[in-house]
């Protein structure tokens, strides 16, 4: 999915580009290319008549500024998505040699919540690390069985799991954030 985006964010980018570089080549005076809409520098964009076609129907503003804001809002939000990082992409770990080198971030989150998932009681365990690759944390999210403690379980994580990933990524200290919830227990029929 990322490369789709990466190929289609340049494509986009390139046409957008080409087009604004020729309309603003083309109104500086350069000669316009061959396959330019108009033919010289003196030519509009839009005729008087093109853009005063509809401006008498009281339906073209109401629209015009609805699709504008549609597009405003989708471009923010897609701008925040990706400034927004969900995932930390990679770890850099610290192999004692002075050297270093880079483990997968989901590789370390799969690790994580699959030991989290052999604590007794876990139903499930979701890991998501965050921060910067030199200084990890984690946000871990357990689903528990009705009958488990809290506290036990929440033990067993600190002095399992989380002490094996801290100690496997050579990491004096790992915050993590945990969220705790209790499975809703599911009625059995009984013939």
């Amino acid at each position: 999915m990322r490369t789709l985006n990466r190929v289609l964010l340049t494509v986009v980018s390139l046409v957008l580009l080409a087009l604004g570089g020729s309309v603003l080549a083309v109104g500086l005076g350069a000669p316009a290319p061959s396959w330019w809409i108009h033919d010289s520098r003196h030519d509009v964009l839009l005729s008087e008549a093109e853009r005063t076609r509809w401006r008498a129907e009281g339906w073209w503003w109401p629209v015009v500024i609805a699709v504008l804001a549609v597009l405003l809002l989708l471009a923010l939000w897609r701008l925040v998505a990706v400034l927004r990082r969900r995932r930390l992409a990679e770890v850099l770990v610290d192999t004692g040699d002075g050297e270093g080198a880079v483990v997968r971030g989901r590789a370390v989150e799969d690790a994580f919540a699959q030991e989290a998932e052999h604590i007794d009681g876990v139903r499930r365990a979701r890991v998501r690390l965050t921060g910067r690759r030199t200084a990890p944390g984690a946000r871990v999210r357990l689903l528990l069985e009705p009958h488990v403690d809290p506290g036990t379980a929440l033990e067993h994580l600190t002095d399992g799991a989380l002490a094996h990933a801290r100690g496997s990524a050579g990491l004096t200290e790992l915050p993590t954030e945990v969220r705790l919830t209790e499975a809703k227990h599911e009625a059995e029929r009984v013939n």
